[in-house]
């Protein structure tokens, strides 16, 4: 195989094939890491991802987990090696300023070890319901720096030589509200680790290393060519569009967005000029998040069959001032950033495309309807589908999750079992979805009962300003918060006793097309 060009049908049939080993082990450690994890949120809803990387830090392979986990991973690894790590080490990190995303995301990365060398890297995100900070759940409304939202991790060895760094683990268990839950979340994304480790050194045993590695640099040279091949035939086009969050978490203030599209040759090129300077609420995001959306919008535009890798990112140029709300730097906080800011970004490049000629669907719900609870030990956290946007090949989708997310949802059985909570309604919010010669999705209502005394905080998006319709579509509903019927901010904190009711209204999706 050749490693800068696979061409002929003998060499692209290894390549396949090769491709497959590589993702079948990704997919495995994904599915070592759910049957394994205790929280609902990774058990349940999968808020998790995998990847494997090759020697030199790069990503060759993902499991079909979530957009914004695994654009940005590839900087968790890389703040790994500059660490210049052991073969066999484990390290753990969550630093958006070192390699995360936001403090949630615990990472977990192993240095594959295959005779006293590093033969790759297995990669496992996972969102923990509470790492500490100011709020229960770890996601408040109200923070103004990074250190207000929970621990922060750098890399730093969590297990070596097989065995725990029991300082370590203790230092973060000691700085969480459910220690518990949380050794055991990280003991599953250990076993995933290990599943990758296990699952590389074997295709390297049995393949032989030059093959193996050979192999990983012509799958991301072959998703290089087809991502910039794609480019390419876009021809010359630009466009630029610009869209905003509806307030930091501490003012009701917007924050704009703005992009500038172009194509240059085979390159995507962003520029985001224009966009606001981070604020002091925790909409901003490092720029690993911002990549993360550019690289799944590039990938929504080329054919199924194309591996998801480091390869697509070539085919991008990022141009964004530091200092920006998608560009932050220390001490910005960040926890809103990962999960709306990066739901703005994907809607505003879709949107740049729109107005560069290209057919791109109406608006989906644009936002995750991030919800916290935490009460006397014991944390939940979960997302909410809503509607998606249609398309010039058919009605949006109801009750998904659109954009950076990709989790499901969680079943009413495993929540109630394990928390003093219980769900009055969860039904598709009907009508919600915007008209048109195909109609949007719709949302979705979720409505909670306390059982006892608990604080939540809710940091959602798409309360006021309503996900756009396409060609003459009308725009999706609005999302609602509501607690005992009584109407909440889109970014909130309250204190809820025994007997509170919170409703949760999803946004619905933007119609597409003049209805006749």
């Amino acid at each position: 195989m050749n490693a800068t060009r696979a061409s002929s049908f003998e060499e692209l049939l290894e390549l396949e094939v090769m491709g497959h080993a590589w993702s079948a082990i990704a997919e495995e450690m994904g599915s070592v890491l759910v049957r394994g994890a205790l929280s609902p949120n990774i058990r349940e809803r999968r808020d998790a991802s995998a990847a494997l990387f090759d020697a030199s830090g790069q990503m060759v392979a993902q499991a079909a987990h979530i957009p914004v986990h695994l654009g940005a991973m590839p900087e968790s690894v890389r703040a790994v090696r500059e660490r210049s790590p052991r073969a066999g080490d484990g390290v753990i990190l969550n630093d958006p300023y070192a390699g995360g995303s936001h403090l949630p995301d615990l990472t977990l990365v192993e240095a594959v070890d295959l005779g006293g060398e590093i033969v790759g890297y297995a990669a496992v995100r996972a969102h923990h319901a509470d790492v500490g900070g100011m709020s229960p759940g770890s996601m408040p409304q109200g923070a103004s720096e990074l250190v207000q939202e929970g621990l922060i991790l750098p890399p730093v060895v969590l297990w070596r030589d097989g065995a725990m760094v029991d300082d370590v683990l203790a230092m973060v268990l000691a700085n969480v509200r459910t220690p518990g839950e949380r050794r055991g979340d990280l003991r599953a994304q250990m076993a995933a680790c290990a599943a990758g480790a296990n699952g590389l050194r074997a295709l390297v045993e049995r393949e032989g290393r030059a093959r193996v590695d050979v192999s990983g640099r012509a799958l991301m040279d072959y998703a290089e060519r087809r991502a910039r091949a794609a480019v390419r035939a876009l021809g010359a086009r630009s466009g630029a569009a610009a869209d905003a969050l509806e307030g930091d978490g501490m003012s009701s203030e917007l924050v704009a967005v703005r992009v500038a599209v172009r194509t240059r040759g085979d390159t995507l090129v962003l520029d985001f000029a224009g966009t606001s300077p981070q604020v002091r609420g925790n909409v901003n995001c490092p720029m690993a998040v911002t990549r993360a959306a550019a690289v799944f919008v590039l990938r929504t535009l080329l054919p199924d069959d194309v591996p998801t890798n480091d390869g697509i990112a070539r085919a991008i140029e990022i141009i964004a001032e530091r200092g920006s709300a998608v560009h932050a730097q220390w001490p910005a906080a960040v926890a809103a950033g990962n999960v709306e800011m990066s739901q703005r970004i994907t809607d505003t490049i879709f949107a740049a495309l729109a107005n560069a000629g290209l057919d791109v669907p109406a608006q989906g719900q644009g936002t995750m309807n991030n919800i916290t609870f935490g009460g006397e030990g014991w944390t939940f956290y979960e997302t909410l589908g809503g509607g998606q946007g249609a398309s010039s090949t058919g009605a949006g989708q109801s009750a998904v999750h659109v954009g950076m997310s990709n989790t499901r949802n969680t079943p009413i059985e495993s929540l109630e079992w394990a928390y003093p909570i219980r769900i009055e309604e969860y039904a598709i919010r009907r009508g919600s979805g915007g008209a048109g010669e195909h109609a949007g999705g719709d949302g979705v209502v979720r409505r909670y009962r306390a059982l006892e005394r608990c604080t939540v905080t809710l940091l959602t998006e798409r309360r006021v300003r309503a996900p756009a319709g396409a060609k003459g579509g009308e725009s999706g509903a609005v999302g609602r918060n509501l607690l005992n019927g009584r109407a909440l901010a889109s970014k909130c904190r309250v204190e809820m006793v025994a007997g509170d009711v919170l409703t949760i209204e999803t946004p619905g999706g933007g119609g597409w097309g003049k209805t006749t």
